[in-house]
């Protein structure tokens, strides 16, 4: 959901641009050599005795995979791959799952390798302890070091937003700059409204909201575009830390079965990944999205040096409508039920949005808009429809991110205008502790419409949207299937007309995701000639408890034919 590291980087990424346009300094372009057939080639690494689903409905079920260096080289019964794999390593699945791995088609990834390295807030269920927590961690690093991410949660405490006041005192001499869960909202102490000049006469910022105390002072609470004001006071991050975050990330995700994930970043973040691959550091395939104001840059780039290869691919563009449901940014069609004066906001006028999404679609590029309340929804749909049909007909795979809170007249345009809806489970299962509260049980019927958009035959792709969520796929799958939330109050569901099966959850993290960053050819289900990306879960998904889905572990992640992760 986040756009504040966008907006970070905006100022940075002109330089970056210019960088990567420059000849040797973006090697996106895929080698011949990658391309060669690996006909003939001997098994290097061979699963066998275990479920294999494959994903493919030609054959979607199998015993065992054979793998040649990177490619899968046959799939069938464990006694037909034991006979061709006699010196591969084998793995013995003992009845376990396979399937495809998991591609996370929504995550801020370096943000998220920042985050496991700062303090985490996610959990903090009282003020005392949100406070408590701010202070033992600016205890362990030096004065003057700034303090930020975090992923609080103002739900866990009842619902007061937190203030500068909360934490002056325990932050002496650290600005603090941390984010709520959603990365729309984010919390300043005074050191850093200092650092960023906002006082009670700053003006406000369109798009955005300074919150202020009955006087008319910040009270250190800033809603979308306003965070912009202290997003430029703050240090940049340097290479050195944004390597380290990488590698952090990557580690992390194989540990939980992702081997492909879709960044929606900036250029700055593409130098980094681009300067892993150059180094042969790249352990997980990324998608890289970049503003979608900076449309014109991405396409002059992917002129200069294309689309990439099935490590790093550019191409994409994430734009926003609204903000998000819990800092009440989302725009809605009608008031908000707890709010009944304010129906939200646009991040960005809708005049924007069709002038980039036209230049950058006439360009050939890829367009993911985020759009989180039902007015925002409709307002990108007709966007997309307007586009589609002033440009002409063409495999453009227009994305709507995180489709939430969908006006039930609205969930049939999906289908028939070929938009994928790129959805985050996890989200249902949080934020349906509170989200009729907001939004009321009418509107809360549309609000994560997974069986319905199915049903009208729209594409649906399934992330995490970490660093906001954890990037669990099997958490996803379990609130994909039961729907139900994460403090136990809806043992049958949240809306539970709106429940999948595993099968279709499964697709959503694989075939859905590979189709939705233009990866299909390469990865998504398993079979002969596929990349050999591919996980290993110690039961059977497909038979085991639904509200136990959670507690299955990802055994092995295979990434590229290498073993990333063993249990």
């Amino acid at each position: 959901m986040t756009n504040f590291t966008i907006r970070a980087h905006a100022s940075r990424d002109r330089s970056v641009f210019r960088l990567l346009t420059t000849a040797g300094a973006f090697s996106l372009a895929l080698s011949a050599a990658a391309c060669a057939d690996r006909q003939g080639q001997p098994a290097t690494l061979a699963i066998v005795n275990a479920r294999v689903w494959t994903g493919d409905s030609t054959a979607p079920w199998a015993e065992a995979v054979a793998i040649a260096n990177d490619r899968i080289t046959a799939v069938g019964t464990t006694d037909e791959i034991r006979r061709i794999a006699t010196n591969a390593e084998v793995f013995d699945a003992q009845g376990g799952m396979v399937t495809p791995g998991f591609i996370d088609s929504h995550v801020h990834f370096l943000d998220g390798g920042l985050a496991l390295s700062s303090v985490s807030l996610r959990d903090a269920r009282t003020r005392e302890e949100f406070v408590t927590r701010i202070r033992d961690y600016a205890r362990t690093i030096p004065k003057g070091q700034w303090i930020r991410s975090g992923d609080w949660d103002h739900t866990n405490w009842g619902g007061e937003l937190p203030t500068h006041e909360w934490i002056d005192s325990v932050t002496p001499d650290n600005p603090v700059w941390i984010n709520r869960l959603d990365g729309h909202m984010n919390l300043a102490n005074q050191l850093a409204m200092t650092a960023a000049k906002v006082d009670r006469n700053t003006a406000d910022v369109a798009g955005g909201t300074i919150v202020r105390d009955a006087k008319g002072n910040p009270t250190g609470i800033f809603k979308d575009n306003a965070m912009g004001l202290v997003d430029a006071a703050q240090p940049p991050r340097s290479a050195a830390e944004l390597d380290r975050a990488l590698d952090t990330a990557m580690a992390y995700v194989a540990a939980r079965g992702v081997t492909s994930v879709h960044n929606m970043g900036t250029f700055e973040h593409i130098t980094v990944f681009d300067r892993a691959r150059q180094q042969n550091r790249l352990r997980t395939r990324i998608v890289a999205q970049v503003p979608l104001a900076q449309w014109a840059a991405l396409r002059d780039t992917v002129k200069a040096r294309g689309n990439g290869d099935a490590w790093l691919r550019i191409g994409g563009l994430k734009g926003f409508v609204d903000g998000s449901l819990g800092s009440h940014t989302a725009a809605m069609l009608q008031p908000f039920t707890d709010v009944p004066t304010d129906t939200g906001l646009f991040v960005t006028p809708a005049e924007s949005l069709y002038a980039w999404t036209k230049g950058a679609d006439a360009a050939q590029l890829q367009v993911a808009v985020h759009a989180i309340g039902d007015r925002a929804i409709r307002t990108q749909l007709d966007v997309f429809e307007r586009v589609a049909r002033e440009n002409g007909a063409r495999d453009r795979r227009f994305r709507i991110e995180h489709a939430q809170h969908i006006a039930p007249e609205d969930i049939a345009r999906f289908g028939p205008l070929q938009v994928i809806a790129s959805m985050q489970p996890y989200h249902e299962a949080d934020d349906g502790r509170w989200a009729e509260r907001v939004i009321g049980p009418e509107r809360a019927k549309g609000t994560y419409a997974f069986k319905s958009l199915l049903n009208t035959k729209a594409r649906v792709a399934f992330g995490s949207d970490w660093f906001v969520a954890p990037p669990t796929p099997l958490e996803g799958i379990k609130a994909a299937v039961t729907r139900q939330t994460l403090d136990g109050a809806h043992p049958g569901g949240w809306v539970p007309e709106e429940r999948i099966t595993v099968e279709d959850a499964l697709r959503g993290y694989t075939t859905g995701s590979a189709f939705a960053g233009f990866q299909d050819k390469d990865v998504g289900i398993i079979a002969k000639g596929r990349l050999a990306d591919l996980v290993v879960i110690d039961r059977d998904l497909t038979t085991m408890p639904a509200d136990s889905l959670d507690k299955a572990q990802v055994k092995l992640t295979v990434i590229g034919g290498v073993v990333r992760f063993k249990r």
